[in-house]
């Protein structure tokens, strides 16, 4: 017997055994068949947050609607200017002037109080009243001029006098269209008198808080006939 040959067919057989078994304890190729690791939690977060190619974005949320009733909020006053008209009947259109005590006239409607109501409830007892002579009329209510609605600033300003209401105005509004507060005015000291009936109301306003952004409540709202005394 050859030993060398059988030596050498030894070898060749330990060496194919030892290359299968490392082939068997390595890791399988990456195939279709394969199980892919998972995604760590924000990773995969993050991929379901981005859309799909082509897919619709969210639709914005739509802005709210306004009250569609907060276009009636003026309180007419006396010395206001209306422009008052009823439907098919020219001869019933004038203008009128709210008196100082609040009452104004207009024809087949007699006299009635103006002041304190809005447009909308003006309109509303002025069709009541045509209607016991006019069944069918429809009136028409158009403030021409504001003038009632006026508020005072006085004292130590730079241009003291009454300011038309043409919208919301607070305290520091108003102290700007009176020009502002002169350099020795008291401008922690300033007051806001206003009427109620048969009281006069007293209200502090300190200018110094409300410029650094502190008490903001001070600066309220004005109502007509309202006074703001700057010392």
């Amino acid at each position: 017997m050859n030993w060398s040959r059988l030596l050498l067919l030894w070898v060749v057989a330990a060496g194919q055994a030892c290359a299968s078994g490392g082939a068997s304890d390595s890791e399988p190729p990456m195939g279709a068949g394969a199980a892919a690791a998972p995604l760590p939690a924000a990773t995969a977060r993050a991929a379901a947050s981005v859309p799909a190619p082509g897919a619709a974005a969210a639709p914005a949320a739509e802005p709210a609607v306004p009250d569609p009733l907060e276009k009636d909020r003026y309180i007419l006053q006396p010395g206001d200017v209306l422009q008052v008209s009823v439907w098919k009947e020219t001869d019933l259109t004038s203008e009128v002037l709210i008196r100082p005590d609040g009452g104004m006239s207009f024809a087949l409607a007699g006299e009635l109080q103006a002041a304190g109501h809005t447009v909308g409830e003006l309109t509303g007892l002025l069709e009541k009243r045509i209607r016991k002579l006019e069944p069918d009329a429809v009136v028409t209510v158009v403030v021409k001029a504001a003038a009632g609605n006026r508020v005072y600033v006085i004292g130590k300003v730079a241009r003291p006098g009454d300011f038309p209401l043409n919208r919301p105005t607070d305290v520091m509004q108003a102290l700007s269209l009176a020009g502002g507060a002169t350099p020795f005015a008291d401008t922690n000291g300033i007051r806001i008198l206003r009427r109620d009936g048969n009281r006069q109301l007293s209200m502090a306003f300190r200018y110094g808080d409300v410029e650094r952004g502190r008490k903001l409540e001070q600066n309220i709202i004005l109502k007509s006939g309202d006074t703001v005394v700057v010392p």
